[in-house]
This record gives C-alpha cells, sequence and structure tokens, in this order.
C-alpha cells in the first residue's frame, strides 16, 4: 500500500540547513498495524506529514496504492487526503462550541455530502468507537479527554479511509484512558481492516502496534516485528 523509496527532507536548503530525513525507505501492507517511534527531533514528525500528504519530501519518492505524489497537484492530493487518509491528533482539533455529531460530520460538509447521508455516517462512526448516544449532542468540550478521543477517532473514520495516521494519540490521557484508545486502534485494524500508522515516541504505547520502525536523527534504526 505505501512505498517509500530514499525519503530526504531538508529544511532551509543551502544556509543554517537541517537535514529532518535521511535516505529513508520502508513498505506499509494495507492493513498493517505498524507504529513509527522516536524522541523529539528524531524526524518522525516530519515522516508523518509526509505519509499523510500535508508535507513533500526533498527528495526521494513515496507511492500510495502505486501512486507518485510528487506528481499530484494541490488538488488532487486535498482529494487523496480526503479518500484515504484518516488523521487523529493528540490536541484532538474538535470544534469547542460544537456538539460531538457535528464534529464528525464536518468532513462530509467539506466533501458536499448531502445533510441526511452526513447524519447516518457520523451516528454509525459515533457508534463504532462506542459514544453514548445521550453524549452526541454535547459540546465537544463538555465530554473527557478520553471521549474527545474517540470523537476524533469517529471523524477519521467518517469517509472510510484506508489509512489512519494517529500522531502521538494518547499524549493528552491518563494511561488507563489511552489504554482504552489503543484498544481501539487494534480493534480498527484486526476487525475493520484499516491500516493504522501510530507515531509515538513512547515505547510502551508503540508495543501495541505489530511492527515497530524506529528512527533517529532522521534515519531508521530498526524495524521490528512485536507479534
Amino acid at each position: 500500500m505505501i512505498s517509500c523509496r530514499n525519503l530526504t527532507k531538508i529544511y532551509n536548503p543551502g544556509k543554517n540547513e537541517t537535514l529532518a530525513l535521511d535516505n529513508i525507505s520502508f513498505d506499509i501492507a494495507e492493513g498493517e498495524f505498524v507504529a513509527i517511534m522516536g524522541p523529539s527531533g528524531s524526524g518522525k514528525s516530519t515522516l508523518m506529514h509526509i505519509l499523510g500528504a500535508l508535507d513533500s519530501p526533498t527528495g526521494g519518492q513515496y507511492f500510495l496504492r502505486g501512486k507518485d505524489l510528487s506528481k499530484m497537484s494541490a488538488r488532487q492530493l486535498a482529494f487523496l487526503r480526503r479518500e484515504e487518509i484518516g488523521f487523529v491528533f493528540q490536541s484532538f482539533n474538535l470544534l469547542k462550541r460544537t456538539s460531538v455529531l457535528r464534529n464528525v460530520m464536518l468532513p462530509l460538509v467539506y466533501a458536499e455530502v448531502p445533510v441526511s447521508e452526513r447524519k447516518a455516517k457520523a451516528q454509525k462512526a459515533l457508534n463504532a468507537v462506542h459514544i453514548d448516544p445521550k453524549r452526541w449532542n454535547h459540546l465537544s468540550n463538555q465530554i473527557s479527554g478520553g471521549q474527545m478521543q474517540r470523537v476524533a477517532i469517529a471523524r477519521a473514520l467518517i469517509n472510510d479511509p484506508a489509512i489512519i495516521l494517529a500522531d502521538e494519540p494518547t499524549g493528552n490521557l491518563d494511561t488507563k484512558t489511552g489504554q482504552s484508545v489503543l484498544k481501539m486502534f487494534k480493534e480498527l485494524n484486526e476487525k475493520e481492516g484499516h491500516t493504522i500508522i501510530l507515531i509515538t515516541h513512547e515505547e510502551d504505547v508503540a508495543q501495541n502496534a505489530e511492527r515497530i520502525i524506529t528512527i533517529r536523527d532522521g534515519k531508521i534504526l530498526s524495524d521490528v516485528k512485536t507479534l
């Protein structure tokens, strides 16, 4: 599904340049649950942005389903992000004064999906992440952090993406709630077949994946199966 070949990313090329990724190559198969682990400054966030089609490499190639993203226009990349990738962020990125249901429906608004279809899909996604229907009309700032992250996952699922890209999804959660969210990712991977890419700096979080790619100083240190 994903093939990265000799990816390099340089910020500020020339004077005072920073090498964020240094000739990285790897593949991720459809249906895998992969953790990309590394300390702050390792290059993992840069890699996440490239995998999410939010940034482009300075050198090398990134193929998604056989398509070379470097040859795509901004409009084509926007369409690909909407259709193929669901994003889950550490800070949830929910609209605070908007209901849980409307937060989940938001990607479909941009996709100009009819209102009735939006609602049905949002309800299905909220059921998938076990949010009580009694909370669907609550504002997102009226629910707990764990519930916020579940809502964020539901929003990521709304377009039935092939890939869920989760950036430090347990970073703002207590241990018990974090484990509950990680269990949900496992269920989405095992039961629904979603490809999960988990970005983290914590080894115990990474151990929930079936494969861990460790990077440091922009290079892959190891790529191992955990199961």
